[in-house]
C-alpha cells in the first residue's frame, strides 16, 4: 500500500459525491497517495431510519453507498458485478413482497446469489442470518416489527456485521474487503460509534428542524411555524406543531408509549421515531428561510458536541489536500466539520490546498427562493462550522460582512473554489472571494435538462461537471500539471480540451449540453 505521499481527504455525503468517485480516483492515481472519504453518520432517512428505529446505531446508508460504489469495474457476468448488484439491491416497496424477498436472500435461494462463489456466499449469508435472528428477537407484534419495505440489502449486511463484531469500523472493514475496495482508498465514518447521532438545524426565522431527513428530504410536508411568543426557536415535532416543552416530545397516548418502549431510548423525540422510508430527493417544499446553524442532539433534543473519529483527525492532519465535495452543504459536509477536533485539524493541517467544489445547482438547503446561496455563503458556512468546532461559537448566519470578513479565517478552510457557471448555479463573486484569500477556477459543464411532467417542456435544473475537466482542474490546483498557469488566473475557464483560457470574458464560455 502506498504510504510515502500524504493523502487526499474528501468530505462528502453519499449519492451526489458518488458521481465523482472516478474523478477522485484518477487524481489519487496521479498523486500516488492515499484517498480518504469522510462520511457523516447522521442520516436518518430511507432504509437507515428503520434500522435505527429497531437497532439504534449510526446512520449507515452513505457509508454503504460509498463502499459499494468503490467496487472496481468488472464484466457484467463477474462475481464483483454480482456482489455490487447484491449490496445495491433494494427490497420491494410492497411489504409482503419485501419480506418474501428478504427470506429468499437469507435462505440462499434468491437469484441475487447467482455468480457469487459458495465460500463468499456463505460468509455473507451468515451475517444476514444473524441479523434475521436479531429481528425476530426484537419483534413485538403488532406494536413493533421490522419493516422490510424498500430496505437496502447492503445496509442490512452492514448492520448484521456491526452487531456481530460490536464495532462499526470492523463492519466497514469487512464490507470493504468483500467489495474489493482498494487498500489505498479508505471510507471513514465521521464519528466512530455504535450509537445514533442526530442533527438539528435552526432557520433565520426562528424555526428549528430535528433530524437530517427532515432538514434535507422530508418524507412529508412540514409545517414550519415558530411557536407564537416563543423566545427561542420552536422544535419541529413529528406532527409539524412547534412546542418548547419537553412534555410535547412524548407520545400523546399510552398506546404510542408502548409501541416505542422496546426500540427507543427514553425521551427520544417523536421526529426521530418516525419511519422515513419513503421520501423524494427532488420534489421537496422550499425552506421559508436560510439555515443558520447545524448541531448534534441527544435523544432528549439537547445539544451535544461529540468528538470526531480519531482516524478522521489523523487523515485531516496529514493530508496534502482537503476537498469539500459536491452534495448537500448542511447535511453532508457541515456534520463532519462541527465535530470536536475537526476544525482545528483542518486549520493546522499540512494541506496546502483546501478545495471547495461548488454544486452545479441549488437544493432545499441552499436555495430558499428569497435568498439563494452564493459561493461566498458556502465559504461562510464552512468557515463558521470549523470555527465552532474549535470552540469559537456557536456562530450563526447572517453576520454583517464587514465584521465577519475581519475576524473569520476563510483561507484557513478554503483556498480554492472550482465552479460551473450557467442556469441554476450559485453566483460566484470572484472579487470578494479574492479579498477573502480564495482563488476561483471556472469549469465547463453540461446542462441538466429534464421534462416537466405537467407541461412537457424542457426545464434546466442546473449544470453538471465534465469528469475530464474536473480531473484536470484538480491536478492544476494540486500542481500535477501547469504549475505556473494558475497564478493570477482567478476566474479562468477550464475546458474539456485540457486548456486554460484566462483571456475569455465572462459570459462568453460555451456550456455544453
Amino acid at each position: 500500500m502506498t504510504t510515502h505521499n500524504k493523502g487526499i481527504v474528501i468530505l462528502s455525503g453519499g449519492s451526489a459525491a458518488n458521481n465523482l468517485v472516478d474523478v477522485f480516483n484518477a487524481v489519487r492515481e496521479s498523486k500516488d497517495c492515499l484517498l480518504s472519504y469522510i462520511i457523516p453518520i447522521s442520516d436518518n432517512g430511507g432504509s437507515s431510519s428503520e434500522l435505527i428505529r429497531i437497532f439504534g446505531g449510526p446512520g449507515i446508508g452513505d457509508v454503504r453507498s460509498r463502499l459499494v460504489r468503490l467496487i472496481p469495474e468488472s464484466p457484467p457476468d463477474s462475481e464483483r458485478a454480482a456482489v455490487r448488484t447484491l449490496f445495491n439491491h433494494r427490497l420491494s416497496a410492497d411489504a409482503v413482497e419485501a419480506q418474501r424477498g428478504w427470506y429468499s436472500i437469507v435462505e440462499g435461494t434468491s437469484d441475487l446469489w447467482r455468480r457469487i462463489t459458495p465460500a463468499k456466499k456463505e460468509l455473507i449469508r451468515s451475517f444476514f442470518n444473524m441479523l434475521n435472528l436479531e429481528i425476530l428477537k426484537r419483534a413485538r407484534p403488532p406494536a413493533s416489527t421490522f419493516d422490510f419495505t424498500s430496505a437496502s440489502v447492503g445496509n442490512l449486511f452492514l448492520t448484521g456485521a456491526r452487531l456481530f463484531s460490536g464495532s462499526f469500523e470492523s463492519a466497514i472493514y469487512l464490507l470493504g474487503n468483500i467489495c474489493s475496495v482498494p487498500e489505498t482508498v479508505r471510507v471513514i465514518p465521521a464519528i466512530n460509534s455504535n450509537f445514533s447521532h442526530h442533527i438539528s438545524a435552526s432557520l433565520a426565522n426562528g424555526t428549528m428542524i430535528v433530524g437530517q431527513n427532515s432538514i434535507s428530504h422530508p418524507s412529508e410536508a412540514t409545517a414550519l411555524q415558530p411557536k407564537p411568543g416563543s423566545r427561542r426557536p420552536s422544535l419541529l415535532l413529528a406532527d409539524g406543531d412547534g412546542d418548547d416543552s419537553l412534555e410535547a416530545t412524548e407520545p400523546s397516548d399510552a398506546a404510542d408509549a408502548v409501541s416505542y418502549e422496546d426500540d427507543q431510548l427514553p425521551g427520544s423525540l417523536p421526529t426521530l421515531r418516525n419511519k422515513n422510508i419513503q421520501f423524494s430527493k427532488s420534489d421537496n417544499e422550499d425552506l421559508p428561510a436560510r439555515i443558520t446553524r447545524i448541531w448534534y442532539i441527544n435523544p432528549y433534543g439537547q445539544e451535544i458536541r461529540p468528538p470526531a473519529n480519531p482516524r478522521v483527525l489523523e487523515a485531516l492532519r496529514d493530508a496534502q489536500a482537503i476537498v469539500y465535495s459536491i452534495g448537500s452543504l448542511y447535511t453532508s459536509i457541515i456534520p463532519s466539520m462541527i465535530l470536536r477536533g475537526a476544525g482545528q485539524n483542518i486549520v493546522a493541517s499540512s494541506a496546502r490546498h483546501k478545495i471547495l467544489i461548488i454544486n452545479g445547482s441549488l437544493d432545499r438547503e441552499t436555495g430558499p427562493p428569497a435568498e439563494p446561496f452564493t459561493a461566498v455563503d458556502f465559504v461562510e458556512a464552512i468557515t463558521r462550522a470549523g470555527e465552532e468546532s474549535r470552540g469559537r461559537g456557536p456562530l450563526e448566519l447572517p453576520v454583517p460582512p464587514a465584521t465577519s470578513t475581519n475576524r473569520l479565517p476563510y483561507s484557513s478552510y478554503v483556498t480554492h473554489i472550482l465552479h460551473l457557471e450557467g442556469p441554476g448555479t450559485p453566483h460566484v463573486d470572484r472579487e470578494r472571494l479574492a479579498k477573502m484569500g480564495i482563488e476561483t477556477l471556472r469549469l465547463y459543464g453540461r446542462k441538466v435538462v429534464v421534462k416537466d411532467d405537467k407541461t412537457g417542456e424542457e426545464v434546466t435544473l442546473g449544470m453538471k461537471y465534465d469528469p475530464k475537466a474536473l480531473v484536470q482542474a484538480l491536478e492544476v490546483v494540486l500542481g500535477k500539471r501547469g504549475d505556473g498557469i494558475l497564478r493570477g488566473a482567478a476566474g479562468s475557464c477550464l475546458g474539456r480540451r485540457n486548456t486554460l483560457d484566462p483571456g475569455r470574458k465572462r459570459g462568453e464560455e460555451k456550456h455544453e449540453g
